[in-house]
């Protein structure tokens, strides 16, 4: 797979679904990633939840925003 959207595509796919503490902020990245604070990034932490989870699972919902984005431009347009 060398086509950089089908490998993002796929990288998002694998990544394991986030525990239910991580669906508000999950939201919130979803909706308007500019909000996220460091406090909510520290509640997060407090409820037991890794660095690493936190930064995978943005990650992995930012592809997804993404490219949902995309595919409905793509469509938009006609391609």
């Amino acid at each position: 797979m060398t086509d950089p959207i089908e490998r993002l595509r796929a990288s998002a796919a694998s990544t394991p679904g986030p525990r239910p503490e991580l669906a508000a902020y999950l939201e919130k990245v979803r909706g308007g990633a500019y909000a996220v604070t460091d406090a909510d990034v520290e509640a997060l932490t407090e409820a037991g939840c890794s660095e690493d989870e936190i930064f995978e699972q943005t990650v992995a919902v930012a592809i997804r925003e993404g490219l949902r984005r995309l595919d409905a431009a793509t469509a938009a347009i006609g391609r």
